[in-house]
Order: structure tokens, then C-alpha cells, then sequence
């Protein structure tokens, strides 16, 4: 992020049109790494926060702990916050994190943030989102456009320990709850804000206020409104009122209130950007935002996957348990694979915005697209190997419940699904004709989740990409796949997934004969369902490049022996390209087993079922929270399998 000019917000100044700059070179995002001073060099702080925070709120599983499932559960239906959780965050001063470094805060990678907030969405997105994301969400448009002065306002009121909220005006945020507006009308001294909200998170609570306000009524609505931000403190107390809470299915401790504005005069210097920036401000503040979608999906699911490998774990009187069954082993695998594709996304998304700000706009509207439709489908899934235990709303599978109840809330975040792909269609009759099979590929650090990355450079983030690097890469795996020169262990397992590659490139090849013969300009073409669904198809080939590129980065470093072998990517791929209709190798079984003992251990070794198996919070043996293994589970350290 660079420094804030006085009087301008960090993007006030419109990127260059496409095709104005060169896409950015994998070798520039390279030299800029190299260039990073030694400080950066390992990310060993920004690991020690995770694992301080999952170490705060203590074993999830132990009925003793205050923070644990069985009171985020008595919270969750008593519709409160869990006493405790959110001294917790104060303690570990969390919305530091939203607060970029040079602001004095401590957000310096986004693929941080992500896995950072990980160990809150597993517990509860109800604290995770009420405490602390909200105020990102709010706070982004200020970083993204903000003056210098607006900027050191919200980040002293985030570092202070205050809270910042947004009201949001429904067009660019279509998973709104209610159909309400605000709008803000000049007259002398400023803008006078008139209007309700009535679904704000902590609306009540918060002393900053991000409001998207209606400033003209013109046709063509792309310049109808504007952002504001306010200090609740200075504004007259008899022109702002708080509405009563609004209640929601999902997320049932977060507080949705909501607030009503008559003849509030406001400064002209509350604008944040210029007037009228507000529906580019809510685009461009997307970027930043949907990179963060695939993570918090990811932990929630995590949690429910490990509910249920715990179900199906558990001995049943006559010694066997529901492993023995052949459909609860698929599904605990698919969950599994679909958890590492999602960090597969949620990696791209995230670095990307660093490495390739010029292309990263197609990669986070994918990820935010394709992630909670997979963590949906997984979910469901895994309802039915739970049974009427999917129901319960308390015990040791309740947070199963839970985490169905919240993901749709959870998903949506900034805006929904068609949201996402409208983002997506513009984008691909060009690359179609100028990047796919043309392009190089994209930088390898872009899938070296340890690697350090450059500041992020809010003004280089383009709303539309001038080409596909991600895509290249699909390209480029397949090509090494099959190279002969290639020498890396586990060579003699590739086949399989060679195979599978061919198929992923050969979709490629077809869209881009698809999209070749679109005009890009033609939006009644763009908009028709066919290519809606072909937009779907590409997010599946962009994840599936993400997938290799990974893989391949831990092939080549081989110092996870998991992440290394290709038995993971290849069933990953099969899973996809079941979901694609492609034509595809019979069976996967001895991979999805590898995976499948890989699940189990994770289970009983308490680490996080993504890309990095991170420790979880435990108790000391002996103690509630401690999951002994049960004997006779398929493990891959010990080669047993249920008979």
C-alpha cells in the first residue's frame, strides 16, 4: 500500500484504460520479492498470531472451556455473544489487522489476513464478522479512495479499539436484507443525509460510519452515489436515531441494527473520493474484499468436516463405526479435497492482489463465486452421513448446525453469486482472443504460500484484467506433466494426473473458441444463460490451474510430504472435472484413500484441514477437548483400512 496523499485518496486517480500498460511480467513480481527487506524475509511473526489466536480461544471441543463449542452453541441460541470472546480480540488487539502498517496497524498481506481470521470462523462468524470484518469491510473505501486525513481517522478509531460500520446501498450489495436507502442532497454547509438502514452491522456500536448515500437521481444510476464517512460523535444527536435490531437465520449473535438519518448536515469533506465514486468505490473496494470469501468459507467447513469425521470415527457397540461404509469415506473425502481447493483459490485470490494487481480482478470475483457454491455442495453432503444429528442444535454435533446456519451469510459477504459473475463475463472474449494459449504464465511465488510478498499498491488494481496469467499456468503444468526432462520424485504416480490436465487444458481450448466468437461489447450476448454457465465452467478451470500451481511448487520444494504427492491434485481434479462433465480415467481410489488418511490424521492430530494443517487449540491429555484415536481408523502413517 502506498502513501496517502494529502487531500487524495490512494486511488482517486482511474487506473489506465486496458491495454494502456503491459501486463505485469512473472520476473517483475519476482525482483520485487527479492527486493523486500530482511525483516520480511519469513513470516514466522505473522504464523505466531495465528497460533496465538487459535490458542486463546482454546479447544473448540471442550464442554469446560468458556469459548468452546458448548457456550458458542448457548450463545448462538440465545441469540448473544459468548461472554469473553470479544475481550479476547480487544486483547489481541484484532482490528489492528484491518489497519494497513503505514497506518500503524499491522495488515501488510492479505493471504495473512485470511488465514488469520480462520480460527474465529470456526468457532463463530458471529463474533468473527460482528467484532472485527465488518469494520474491514467498512474501512476498505477508505483505504481504497480516502483522503489522508479520512484515513488516519478510521485507523485511530480502529487502533483505539472503537468500531467502524457500513450501509451499504442495495445495487452493489445484492444479498442486502431489506430494500431501504439513504440519500444526501447538497445544501449550505455541506450534504444533508436523510433516510434509513435497517440492516447495519453494529450500527448501534460503532462510532465511524462508511455510508453509501444516493447523491443524484440521473439516469443511468453509475454515478447515483456516493461515500461518506462520519463520526458518529460529532454528529447532532436529534438527526440520527438507532432502530431496533434486525434478526437473521444465519449469524444470530451478530448485531444487525439498524439507523435513520432526518436533515443530518454533514461536511463536503466527508466525501470519500469524489462525488458520485460510490458505485466504482464499491467495486474497487471488491477487490480487496472477495480474495477473503474462500477462507472464511473454508473454516467453517472445517469445523463441520471434522464434526462429522468425529461422528464417523466414533466406535459403535459392536466395534465398527460408520467408516466401514463406503459412501462416509467418499464424503469425508470430497469434503476434504474440497477444502483444499478452496485454499487453492483463496491463495490465488489473496497474493494475487500483491503479484498481479493489473490481473487479479477475474481471480477474487472466481474465488468468491466458485467457493461457497463447493462449500455448499459439500455441506450438504456431509448432512447425510450425519442423519438426524444434522438437526441438533446443541452437544457434540451441534456446531454442525451452526455452521449450515451461517454459511449463507457468510458466503455472501459483499455480494452475491450473479454479482461475482457479471464481475467475470466482461473479462473473457479478451482474453479469449488475446491471452489464453498467448500469455506467460503466472509468477511461481503466486503458489508459495510461505514466500513473502510486496506491499499491496491499491492505485495498480485494475477493475478489469488486461490478461490471464492463472490460465497460462494450467497451460504451462500440463506442458510439464508431460516433459521428459522433469525430474522430481514421484514421477511414476503422474499418469493419472497428466490425464487429467489434458482434460482441464482441452476445456480451456473450448472456451476460448466459445468467448473468440463474442464481441466484447456485445452485452445482450454476454448476459444470455448459456454464457452464464460458461462463466461457471471457467471458474472451474481457473481453480484446477490453481491446484497444479500449487502442487507443483510443493513437488518441486518437497518439504510437505502430503502437499508433494500428486494423489491430492489428481483426485482434486477428478472431483472437478466430475462437476464439468468431462470425459475422465475410471478411478481415483488409491488416491482418494491417501487423502482420506490424510483427513483422519489430521483429525486426530487436531490440525486444520487446508493447505497448511495447522495446530488447533487442544487440551492437555487426559483433560476435556482430548480426542484420543480410536483404534482400527484408516491412516496412511499406519496402512490400516476398514475391512
Amino acid at each position: 500500500m502506498t502513501a496517502p496523499r494529502s487531500g487524495a485518496g490512494l486511488c482517486r486517480d482511474a487506473a489506465p484504460p486496458r491495454g494502456a500498460t503491459g501486463p505485469q511480467e512473472p520476473a517483475d513480481a519476482e525482483r520485487q520479492i527479492a527486493a523486500l527487506p530482511a525483516e520480511h524475509s519469513a513470516p514466522s511473526a505473522e504464523r505466531t498470531r495465528i497460533d496465538a489466536l487459535e490458542s486463546a480461544f482454546g479447544p473448540l471441543d471442550d464442554p469446560e472451556n468458556p469459548l468452546g463449542g458448548t457456550a458458542l452453541l448457548a450463545a448462538d441460541a440465545a441469540g448473544e455473544q459468548v461472554p469473553g470472546a470479544e475481550q479476547v480480540l480487544d486483547a489481541f488487539a484484532l482490528n489492528s489487522e484491518f489497519v494497513p502498517e503505514e497506518l500503524g496497524g499491522r495488515l501488510r498481506r492479505m493471504d495473512v489476513l485470511g488465514r488469520l481470521l480462520r480460527p474465529l470462523f470456526r468457532r463463530d462468524a458471529s463474533v468473527a464478522f460482528g467484532h472485527g470484518l465488518s469494520c474491514f469491510f467498512a474501512a476498505v473505501p477508505v483505504w481504497t479512495a480516502g483522503t489522508t486525513e479520512q484515513q488516519r481517522f478510521v485507523a485511530g478509531l480502529l487502533l483505539g479499539g472503537d468500531r467502524v460500520a457500513v450501509a451499504r446501498h442495495e445495487v452493489a450489495h445484492g444479498n442486502d436484507f431489506v430494500r431501504d436507502e439513504l440519500t444526501a442532497r447538497p445544501v449550505a454547509g455541506g450534504l444533508s443525509v436523510n433516510g434509513s438502514k435497517t440492516a447495519i452491522a453494529n450500527a448501534a456500536r460503532s462510532r465511524g460510519l462508511v455510508v453509501f448515500a444516493r447523491t443524484s437521481d440521473a439516469p443511468g444510476g453509475g454515478r447515483s452515489h456516493s461515500v461518506l464517512v462520519l463520526d458518529r460523535a460529532a454528529l447532532p444527536a436529534d438527526r440520527i436515531t438507532d432502530l431496533e435490531r434486525h434478526s437473521t437465520t444465519g449469524m444470530r449473535s451478530a448485531e444487525f441494527g439498524g439507523l435513520a438519518f432526518t436533515d443530518c448536515t454533514v461536511p463536503d469533506s466527508t466525501v470519500v473520493g469524489g462525488v458520485g465514486d460510490g458505485y466504482e468505490l464499491s467495486l474497487r473496494s471488491s477487490l480487496m474484499i472477495r480474495g477473503l470469501i474462500p477462507s472464511i468459507v473454508l473454516a467453517g467447513v472445517d469445523t463441520a468436516l471434522r464434526t462429522v469425521a468425529a461422528f464417523a470415527t466414533r466406535p459403535r457397540n459392536d466395534g465398527r463405526s460408520s467408516l466401514d461404509v463406503r459412501h462416509v469415506r467418499d464424503v469425508l473425502t470430497g469434503a476434504f479435497l474440497d477444502l483444499l481447493l478452496i485454499d487453492c483459490l483463496a491463495l490465488v485470490a489473496t497474493r494475487s492482489l500483491h503479484l498481479l494487481p493489473r490481473q487479479m480482478s477475474v481471480y477474487a470475483a472466481s474465488a468468491a463465486y466458485l467457493a461457497p457454491r463447493l462449500a455448499a455442495e459439500t455441506m450438504d453432503e456431509m448432512s447425510a452421513v450425519l442423519g438426524e444429528e444434522s438437526f441438533a442444535v446443541s452437544g457434540a454435533y451441534g456446531m454442525f448446525q451452526k455452521q449450515l446456519r451461517d454459511l449463507p451469510v457468510t458466503s455472501l459477504g459483499h455480494a452475491g453469486s450473479a454479482g461475482r459473475q457479471v464481475s467475470i463475463l466482461p473479462q473473457l472474449p479478451h482474453f479469449a482472443r488475446h491471452s489464453w494459449f498467448a500469455e506467460k504464465e503466472a509468477p511461481a511465488a503466486l503458489f508459495r504460500p510461505q514466500e513473502d510478498l510486496p506491499p499491496f499498491d491499491l492505485p495498480r488494481l485494475s477493475l478489469l484484467g488486461d490478461s490471464d496469467p492463472l490460465a497460462a499456468t494450467l497451460v504451462a503444468c500440463t506442458e510439464w506433466l508431460e516433459s521428459a526432462d522433469v525430474t522430481v520424485p514421484g514421477r511414476e504416480d503422474w499418469p493419472l494426473l497428466r490425464s487429467l490436465a489434458r482434460g482441464f487444458t482441452g476445456e480451456l481450448a473450448d472456451l476460448a473458441r466459445a468467448f473468440g466468437e463474442i464481441d466484447p461489447g456485445d452485452r445482450g450476448a454476454l448476459g444470455s444463460p448459456r454464457n452464464f454457465a460458461l462463466a461457471d465452467r471457467y471458474t472451474m478451470v481457473l481453480a484446477a490451474a490453481g491446484c497444479l500451481g500449487v502442487w507443483r511448487e510443493q513437488a518441486l520444494a518437497g518439504t510437505d510430504p502430503f502437499l508433494a504427492d500428486p494423489a491430492w491434485p489428481s483426485a482434486v481434479l477428478h472431483r472437478l472435472g466430475r462437476r464439468l462433465g468431462l470425459s475422465l480415467p475410471d478411478s481415483v481410489a488409491t488416491c482418494e484413500q491417501r487423502v482420506l488418511a490424510e483427513a483422519l490424521d489430521r483429525l486426530h492430530d487436531r490440525r486444520s484441514y487446508d493447505l497448511y494443517g495447522s495446530a488447533l487449540a487442544r487440551a492437555t491429555p487426559g483433560e476435556p477437548g482430548h480426542a484420543p484415536t480410536p483404534p482400527g481408523t484408516l491412516s496412511h502413517r499406519t496402512g490400516q483400512v476398514p475391512e
